[in-house]
């Protein structure tokens, strides 16, 4: 096995995630439907992590797990070096769809994680506002979503999912529906999002490229039950830019990541 096939870590005394060992199990009657194999995974503080496999492989399903929205069979999960207790509310979870409430504006569906965390709306609302101004859409903070593109929309909900915790984010193909230079843009703006806010997030995507532009480290997962293949550094600069995907580095990573993928789905 080769260096980049082993489960290398970022060095880190405390990773910011710390998934150890972590299966699932679904059962229907007697039947038992395993979605995930033992799996292994870290991310440190302020590192872009991941995720690319075929569809249908457990992704989801590992992210419910690390979010509490599920609990594994096997295996355990430690954010921030706790494992004990509960996870809802360690990290800020998004899914491929905006989900934004369409009787609420902008700046309301922004605030929508304090307010379920009971903050003083005074304190949310300006916490919101600053989130919106730093970030270019203080002008469209009393819209309605109805009103907005659907790029906006993914940026506001990119804030509230922020806004809910900023230094760790689980984010699940947030730009897949998107078009190619709507999806582009959003890249962009979310690495910025991320510089400044130096959060540690973990991602999914079934796009190799967009897996090159944005990440620190790729983890390849099988086809399900999902386990890992590889784990990949991309060792390119940072601030990343469009033409940096056109470096022999990036077409060597693509054509690699490319090879896993088809391999395990018998292409």
């Amino acid at each position: 096995m080769d260096s980049q096939q082993t489960m290398a870590e970022t060095p880190q005394s405390v990773p910011k995630l710390a998934v150890r060992g972590v299966s699932k199990i679904y059962r229907d009657g007697a039947r038992q439907l395993p979605a995930l194999d033992p799996i292994d995974l870290t991310i440190a503080s302020g590192e872009f992590v991941t995720l690319i496999g075929p569809s249908g492989c457990g992704k989801s399903t590992l992210f419910n797990i690390i979010a509490g929205v599920d609990e594994a069979s096997t295996g355990s999960i430690a954010i921030d070096g706790r494992s004990d207790g509960t996870r809802a509310g360690q990290c800020g979870y998004m899914l491929q769809q905006p989900l934004l409430l369409p009787w609420r504006t902008v700046e309301e569906n922004v605030m929508l994680g304090l307010d379920v965390r009971h903050v003083p709306r005074q304190k949310a609302q300006q916490e919101a506002q600053e989130l919106l101004k730093r970030f270019g859409l203080a002008e469209f903070a009393q819209n309605y979503p109805t009103t907005l593109s659907g790029g906006m929309r993914q940026r506001v909900a990119l804030l509230r999912t922020v806004l809910f915790n900023s230094s760790f984010l689980l984010l699940d193909e947030p730009f897949g529906a998107l078009d190619a230079l709507t999806r582009f843009s959003l890249q962009m703006w979310l690495l910025e999002l991320w510089q400044t806010l130096q959060a540690s997030v973990l991602f999914i995507t079934h796009d190799v490229r967009e897996a090159i532009l944005l990440s620190d480290r790729v983890y390849v997962l099988s086809a399900r039950p999902a386990h890992v293949l590889r784990v990949i550094n991309i060792d390119l600069p940072r601030p990343r830019k469009q033409e940096h995907l056109a470096l022999p580095t990036s077409l060597q990573l693509e054509q690699e990541l490319l090879q896993v993928l088809m391999k395990e789905q018998h292409v």
